[in-house]
């Protein structure tokens, strides 16, 4: 599903990455962890597309079958749109936007019909247990409430892969709990690859892989 291949990233004359390799199957779920400046959330963005890699002759990273340095920058937003979710540890909820308006935007921007977009974005917050909060906008909900928005919205155009950076380091521990243990039910039911830094080691014990990250590269 993910294989990225000597990838390198500079910032001026800092060297955050330092050629990491890395190769995730489909429907798994890899937590990151690592000290804070390790380079974990650079690489995430990286795998997301996000931010682009150092060009390097033998670097590649190819998500899904798809190497994404050989796509138009118009071609990879679209890709990245409709192949990829995003959860963030400050969910990034439009706070005029009530949770349904939320969910939808990356439905209407990929040109889903607003009843279609709708209808899906209702389906995930029932099944998210956010029934009741379609209408509300975030400043009416909970910290774990407004993660679940979140979530709901990474799901709304089926990606392959969801990325999440500290994705429940905002939320209290009963909320990250049931954040964690959300992620294995969406695996279990919609068979997404989740792709997860984390400082909690003890939900980073819980994924199918850990992997550490220490001055730029990647520990198994």
């Amino acid at each position: 599903m993910i294989k990225a291949i000597n990838i390198h990233k500079h910032y001026g004359d800092l060297e955050v990455l330092k050629g990491v390799d890395l190769h995730i199957e489909k429907g798994e779920i890899v937590a990151i962890v690592g000290p804070s400046g390790a380079g974990k959330t650079t690489l995430l963005q990286i795998l997301g597309t996000l931010d682009t890699k150092d060009p390097q002759n033998n670097s590649k990273l190819i998500i899904n079958g798809v190497e994404s340095d050989k796509l138009s920058e118009k071609k990879l937003a679209k890709f990245r749109n409709e192949t990829l979710g995003f959860i963030f540890q400050f969910h990034q909820l439009l706070p005029e936007f009530t949770a349904l308006e939320n969910v939808c935007i990356p439905a209407f921007i990929k040109g889903t019909q607003k009843k279609e977009a709708e209808k899906k974005a209702k389906e995930l917050l029932d099944f998210l247990g956010l029934s009741h909060r379609i209408h509300h906008k975030p400043d009416a909900m909970s910290g774990g409430e407004q993660q679940r928005v979140a979530v709901a919205r990474a799901l709304i155009n089926d990606p392959k892969v969801i990325y999440a950076d500290e994705p429940s380091g905002n939320l209290d521990s009963e909320s990250a709990n049931n954040l964690h243990q959300l992620f294995f039910t969406l695996r279990e039911k919609f068979g997404q690859t989740f792709v997860i830094v984390t400082h909690n080691n003890e939900f980073a014990n819980m994924a199918d892989r850990k992997l550490v990250m220490r001055d730029g590269n990647l520990e198994s």
